[in-house]
């Protein structure tokens, strides 16, 4: 689905400067919050419900409305404040700011809006100001798209707040595909499923004929890896997520081919292959189907990640004994251990800015999910329960979605985020039991 976007020139851009949150403003200074890995105290802001102009827009007003805060409260980041407390009433889009009367209240950013539902066709226009400083922040703008696709809209324009606030990459406009869970522990079904990142406009991709895992996202978000039991042991399909069209990825002859990645290209496929009861690396060229072994060793290497620019992959192997993390080159050699504390170490996913691998940890009978520096440096657990696993970044690289399965017979799976600095650890809703998410890019 695509979008027009305009910019609305009311005022000129704000130059942000670098401030330190919590307080997240000063009065002689624009807004700013600054994420550290400290607690921080939200930004309070004033969201009214956006103008309708139109007879049939007051519903889809008060919805978009609702999503952009919603988004914006589930950062943790910020705080909405009541609109009962409010003592300027919001009557026109293009009306001045009573400054005053929003920093009575101790809104710091407002957002304004307006919105217009014409056939199937909806336009939403908004506004963002610094209250303290009395400014608007960056240009108003407005979008317009389809009334079915009034969610993404609202992401888009959270989106927009959220960066000129942080100056944090966006990822509210993007989905999630996983593992949807349902029946007994003993006895469970599984397919996969795709999402709004909040968990909203969930479809099902596949039936739960046969059993799938690790569904992973291609760089582009329109094709999707997983790996399948439809023909009694695990092999690699492709599927184009749009026209729910799947094919079988070629492999090298070998027992079972699992746990897919896309290169950075979207042209190959990095996996794990079992050929003579020895799990390898290997990469496939999609195009040509010719394939190329990474590693030789006689341990297990499996749970490949590449990094952002494509010239290194981090994975897991139990060559040293137990499942630690190593990284090499993309084109192979000699791998170089990255992980030494207690316990084992799997799942590693490198973050989209390249500075961080995520990784799944277990240690004294706990599962944890957390980040460290590429170089195996600074380590740190985010959570930890009786099962957590199998993390995937956010396109900005500021927070993880993970699966955690709650203990006993009737224990079931389900997706939580936390941010990378191990704060708002929150659960994302989902219509079924739910594992093995993967976090796409945002959509165009």
């Amino acid at each position: 689905m695509r979008f027009r976007i305009t910019t609305l020139l009311m005022a000129p851009l704000l130059a942000l400067g670098l401030l330190q949150a919590a307080p997240a403003t000063a009065q002689g200074g624009p807004l700013r919050i600054t994420i550290t890995d400290g607690v921080i105290e939200p930004l309070p802001f004033a969201a009214p419900v956006f103008q309708a102009e139109t007879p049939a827009s007051s519903q889809a007003a008060a919805n978009v409305t609702g999503v952009i805060a919603a988004d914006l409260v589930g950062t943790g980041l910020f705080r909405q404040l009541s609109p009962s407390s409010f003592i300027s009433p919001f009557t026109s889009f293009a009306a001045p700011i009573a400054y005053p009367d929003w920093r009575a209240i101790n809104a710091q950013a407002l957002i304004v809006g307006a919105v217009a539902v014409n056939g199937d066709q909806i336009t939403v226009k908004f506004r963002l100001f610094d209250v303290f400083a009395g400014t608007e922040m960056g240009d108003g703008m407005q979008l317009a798209g389809s009334v079915g696709g009034w969610r993404r809209i609202a992401h888009k324009v959270a989106d927009q707040v959220y960066q000129r606030i942080t100056g944090e990459g966006a990822y509210f406009d993007s989905r999630i595909v996983y593992v949807a869970e349902s029946g007994p522990k003993d006895a469970r079904q599984k397919r996969l499923a795709i999402m709004d990142y909040d968990g909203a406009n969930t479809q099902y991709l596949t039936d739960s004929g046969s059993i799938v895992l690790a569904p992973r996202f291609s760089p582009t978000g329109d094709r999707v890896l997983y790996t399948s039991y439809a023909t009694g042991f695990p092999q690699i399909y492709m599927m184009n997520v749009s026209a729910v069209s799947q094919q079988q990825i070629a492999t090298p002859p070998g027992e079972m081919a699992f746990s897919p990645r896309f290169s950075q290209d979207g042209r190959q496929v990095i996996y794990s292959l079992i050929n003579g009861g020895n799990t390898d690396l290997y990469r496939t060229d999609l195009a040509t189907g010719q394939s190329e072994r990474l590693t030789d060793a006689p341990s297990i290497e499996t749970a490949p990640s590449l990094s952002p620019d494509g010239s290194k992959i981090v994975f897991e192997s139990d060559r040293s004994g137990t499942q630690q993390l190593y990284v090499m080159s993309v084109n192979g050699g000699e791998p170089t251990r990255i992980s030494f504390g207690d316990g084992k170490y799997s799942t590693p996913v490198w973050s989209p800015r390249g500075d961080l691998i995520a990784f799944t940890k277990q240690n004294a009978g706990r599962f944890h999910i957390g980040v460290m520096r590429t170089d195996g440096s600074e380590e740190r657990l985010l959570t930890a329960s009786f099962l957590d696993e199998g993390p995937t970044w956010a396109p900005n690289g500021r927070v993880i979605m993970f699966s955690r399965e709650s203990q006993g017979a009737d224990g079931t799976s389900s997706l939580y985020t936390v941010d990378v600095s191990g704060r708002n650890l929150r659960q994302v809703p989902t219509p079924t039991g739910a594992s093995d998410p993967s976090w796409g890019p945002l959509q165009p």
